[in-house]
């Protein structure tokens, strides 16, 4: 428990995890193999564990390997480029229309259902009922095209309060209370519990559904949940060029 009353679970840290972390934050997403075993060392992970996990993660098509260079491959390219859109979103001012998309395609493969329920979450739409997906129209992204296959696109608005709808699709009261608890784990102490919850920050902005002011409760802590980070990762790039080198 975090002194808010809030659970706050972490991942372990992990070999695969300092390796994956230290490339996402890094522009452009890639390092020699000696400048991770050292990332590793940060942490207190062994020289042969941090290589062990570089040669599983070629294996795991995570990572390729190039004149002893380790960049990330497209997958988490994408990965990457969402977590930096989830850093600093890009919207628009909000006219009270929203976004509505219903399924219209028939019989559609499992394959085909996941792939349209995962391009609505990176769209940070929410759904209403099955089949039909909405959000507030204040959000500047390109829809892939898994969308326009499977569904008719609308722009409309509600009759009843739209701050009511946005609190039915999405858990506002969980959410910002789990971002409260992580931004109070960003504070000074041990780098590595830092570490930790700074990754599940970034996981945690992925869910910020990104709603205009008007539709959010009072004291809001996405933006303040986003500045906490962006201190503590400015802090974090600089101990690592320090330590690494680079």
């Amino acid at each position: 428990m975090d002194d808010t009353g809030t659970s706050l679970p972490l991942r372990p840290l992990t070999a695969r995890s300092v390796v994956l972390s230290t490339l996402l934050g890094h522009h452009p997403p890639a390092l020699p193999a000696r400048a991770l075993v050292r990332a590793g060392a940060l942490f207190g992970t062994a020289e042969g564990t941090v290589r062990t996990a570089l040669t599983r993660m070629v294996a795991a098509g995570d990572l390729e390997q190039r004149d002893g260079t380790y960049r990330l491959t497209a997958r988490l390219l994408a990965r990457q480029a969402r977590q930096d859109d989830s850093r600093a979103p890009r919207t628009r001012p909000w006219d009270g229309r929203w976004e509505i998309a219903v399924v219209t395609a028939e019989r559609r493969a499992p394959a085909d259902r996941a792939g349209l329920r995962q391009a609505m979450a990176v769209l940070r739409l929410a759904e209403l009922r099955e089949g039909c997906w909405l959000r507030p129209a204040n959000l500047v992204r390109a829809r892939p095209p898994v969308v326009a296959e499977q569904c008719a696109l609308f722009t409309g608005e509600p009759e009843g309060a739209p701050a009511e709808l946005a609190a039915t699709l999405w858990d506002l009261h969980g959410w910002a209370a789990r971002a409260n608890a992580l931004r109070a784990a960003l504070h000074p102490g041990e780098l590595a519990e830092r570490f930790l919850a700074s990754a599940a920050v970034l996981r945690h902005l992925l869910a910020d559904p990104v709603l205009p002011p008007e539709l959010l409760p009072a004291d809001w802590p996405g933006e303040g949940l986003r500045s906490a980070y962006e201190e503590f990762d400015a802090d974090f790039r600089e101990t690592l060029r320090s330590y690494l080198g680079i």
